[in-house]
């Protein structure tokens, strides 16, 4: 191990989302950090924009990151990572962020500098030979294993990367990397591991790195941390000056959104936190030691996320402040999907309601058995195969709030919905139709890397 430490500056967790605040950039990056690296996608998202194949992020955030990212990586000359690009980690996504690098490094006249990119799109065929020869592609998460079926009606798949790519563009000496869809945390494990760090230490850094000032009290989103690992633990410091990393907010984050909280599956492995020790290191630094990793054995198994169309997508809206209206609005919700149905009987498509305020609680689907709300929100969503068809359903669907028949009302005394003229058409519809895992020969093969010169 040539470094007795090595520090990560993660400025953002999900480059682009929402712009990185540059205050605590600057602050992080005049520590001379030995790395610049950021996640940039997730399935948060949902499987729209991997399925159109376009960012959820707007461009110009993204370029604002990226800049900022390239300019401090560049003046220090040492290297800038970033996994998932534009989001879904699409080979036109990489194809994007390579050409924002670009022309960036004109716009700055930077020097020549090498970069590497990986593409992670995987081809229907290469699945569907494999399941002729008889190999499941197994489900994640309760799923079945992939059917013909499913992957006929996937428009698109992204492979998801462990720590390989990114090592292998380090060695082949890649001043700038930018990665197709990636396990959050392997981005910056892998820079670990490259520089020769136990990979309990790389994997545990890239897991309470990966949302940057997500680690940290008071909450504030879009600012920097620095990790620093050693062989024996992880340092996590914030950067902007109100805010602190402290036992609780590093633990809390570390832990967060999981059934089981003391272990996190990753590729190529199995983070195990029971042991875990959070120290208080100084007042704005949390150290962790006690974490495992457990490799997973045998075959090497990548994950698979597949998106498909459902239809063309439309949305409407309802506001309702008639106490009576708001009592019997299960009712009323009935009254417009049968009016629906009557137009469209035998036909394919889906109508779906979502409440807000109802019992209080936003979004709350159970029915009203008493309430106090003295006003709802009703977002109607119609999909249908065609953008005219997908219109009129939810413009049906959402009309017929006003007009709604319940019973003890007299003439038009006891309606009162608000309802939009007109209805929004929004992006077309897409659900995820994979979440599977393929077996490989070789951790690299979905991910083949290349590597240009960039700069004058």
């Amino acid at each position: 191990m040539a470094k007795e430490q090595l520090r990560i500056h993660c400025s953002n967790g999900h480059l682009g989302f929402a712009p990185t605040k540059e205050e605590s950039f600057w602050i992080g990056a005049e520590t001379k950090p030995d790395y610049y690296i950021c996640d940039s996608g997730s399935d948060d998202i949902g499987p729209v924009p991997l399925g159109a194949d376009k960012c959820a992020s707007h461009i110009e955030w993204q370029r604002h990151d990226l800049e900022l990212m390239l300019l401090a990586s560049r003046k220090q000359g040492v290297p800038m990572m970033i996994g998932s690009a534009g989001d879904t980690g699409t080979n036109s996504r990489v194809d994007m962020y390579v050409d924002i690098i670009r022309d960036l490094a004109k716009k700055h006249g930077l020097k020549k500098f090498k970069l590497a990119y990986f593409y992670s799109e995987v081809d229907k065929e290469y699945l569907r030979k494999k399941m002729q020869a008889g190999e499941a592609i197994e489900g994640l998460d309760g799923r079945s294993n992939l059917t013909f079926e499913e992957l006929d009606r996937t428009d698109r798949i992204v492979a998801v990367a462990g720590v390989h790519p990114f090592i292998k563009a380090l060695e082949m000496g890649a001043d700038v990397i930018i990665g197709g869809r990636s396990s959050d945390a392997v981005i910056f494990a892998a820079a670990g591991i490259y520089e020769g760090f136990p990979e309990h230490i790389s994997y545990y850094a890239g897991k309470v790195l990966e949302c940057a000032s997500f680690c940290c009290e008071p909450y504030g989103a879009k600012e920097t941390v620095i990790g620093t690992l050693t062989k024996d633990d992880v340092k996590v410091t914030a950067m902007h000056p109100n805010q602190r990393c402290t036992i609780a907010s590093v633990a809390g984050h570390a832990m967060y959104e999981r059934s089981n909280p003391y272990y996190e599956y990753v590729a190529g492995g199995m983070l195990d936190m029971r042991d875990c020790v959070y120290e208080q290191y100084d007042e704005k630094t949390c150290r962790i030691t006690g974490m495992k990793f457990v490799p997973i054995e045998g075959k090497v198994k990548v994950k698979l996320e597949g998106s498909g169309k459902v239809g063309e997508r439309y949305i409407g809206m309802a506001g309702i402040r008639d106490p009576y209206t708001i009592k019997h609005i299960d009712e009323v919700i009935d009254w417009c999907k049968k009016q629906v149905e009557e137009r469209f009987a035998g036909k394919d498509y889906k109508l779906s309601y979502r409440i807000f305020g109802k019992n209080g609680v936003m979004g709350d689907l159970e029915p009203i058995k008493e309430t106090k709300s003295h006003e709802l929100m009703v977002i109607v969503e119609g999909v249908a195969p065609t953008k005219e068809m997908a219109e009129e359903v939810t413009l049906i669907g959402t009309r017929q709030i006003f007009y709604a028949r319940l019973p003890e009302v007299k003439g038009t005394a006891g309606t009162a919905a608000f309802v939009l003229d007109e209805v929004l058409q929004a992006s077309p519809a897409y659900d995820w139709t994979m979440n599977h895992t393929v077996t490989v020969d070789d951790p690299m093969e979905l991910f083949p890397v290349h590597m240009i010169e960039i700069g004058e």
